[in-house]
């Protein structure tokens, strides 16, 4: 069980850079529990607020529910209470409070809660979904705003009023208009977190809003340039974010729009690219093609100098 108050989880996860370690896979697609941990230690060996286990980069829509809970076990029992560790959660409403129980069980510090699998729903289905959640289990649940599970700055509130362990925000909209609604609402009731693919492109406007931290995927291969940019963002030094933007991050972006579901596939590329290889992606995604994968590699070569 956490140690950590859903408060202080949500302030510890304001005042840094976050990220999602991946899933390693063997070639048969099993989970590998031993390179993943040692994943994680070498993760916590660099600067980090919170390590998000089974998270979207985690590939959670593509684990059995028995396998999101080894997957969260092996990153507690790992990080050992060093930094907090945040439980992917989602599905219908049935499969996430179990998740979430389990989460809890495993003595995970907080919940991320995708969204629901395949069904559009009202602001009323939607808040039901959430508040289920939040009462199954006395984590604090960050609530990831995005596809097909979108809630206004009116819902919102309603389930902070009702919910006290409600405690954060995860943008994956990109919706400036509806995001400063919710940070003029809601201020410092809520942890505001950058949440679409590549989180970095954002940082600095998120930034204004009081969107303080953001997961970056990118981490996971080039932690120490992911955290000189978030260092960056922070100072607000604009000179470094965009030559960042410029050099890497752009033509990253450009190369994983080459292919769907490739914001997923090029972080697992990226590993492999600096001698870490977490494995394949899992079906229905792709890996990249070996044009591709040879075109990452230049570009991480080109920012590791």
């Amino acid at each position: 069980m956490s140690q950590m108050s859903p408060t202080d989880v949500a302030r510890q996860l304001g005042g840094g850079l976050l990220s999602f370690p991946v899933t390693h896979f063997d070639a048969q697609h099993q989970f590998l529990e031993a390179p993943y941990r040692q994943h994680c230690a070498w993760m916590l060996d660099h600067e980090l607020a919170g390590l998000f286990a089974a998270g979207g980069t985690g590939e959670f829509f593509s684990l059995r529910p028995e396998e999101v809970g080894k997957v969260v076990r092996a990153a507690v029992t790992e990080t050992a209470g060093k930094i907090p560790v945040i439980a992917g959660c989602g599905y219908g409403t049935a499969i996430a409070t179990d998740l979430a129980r389990d989460a809890e069980a495993a003595g995970a510090d907080g919940l991320l809660l995708l969204p629901p699998y395949l069904t559009n729903a009202t602001q009323e289905g939607l808040a039901a979904h959430i508040e289920s959640v939040c009462k199954a289990t006395s984590l604090g649940v960050i609530v990831y705003n995005r596809d097909n599970a979108i809630i206004n700055e009116d819902t919102l509130e309603k389930l902070c009023d009702r919910n006290p362990n409600l405690v954060g925000f995860k943008d994956g909209v990109g919706d400036l208009e509806l995001m400063m609604r919710v940070y003029a609402r809601m201020g410092d009731r809520l942890t505001y977190i950058g949440g679409l693919p590549t989180a970095e492109t954002f940082a600095l406007p998120y930034l204004e809003m009081g969107v303080t931290t953001y997961s970056s995927a990118i981490f996971n291969f080039l932690p120490e340039w992911a955290l000189g940019f978030y260092k960056a963002v922070r100072a607000r030094d604009r000179e470094t974010v965009m030559t960042g933007l410029r050099d890497f991050v752009l033509p990253y972006i450009a190369l994983r729009n080459k292919g769907k579901g490739y914001a997923v596939s090029i972080v697992k590329a990226g590993m492999k690219a600096v001698g870490r290889d977490a494995g394949p992606v899992r079906q229905p995604l792709t890996d990249l093609t070996e044009a591709e994968f040879a075109q990452l590699q230049g570009l991480i070569a080109r920012v590791q100098g």
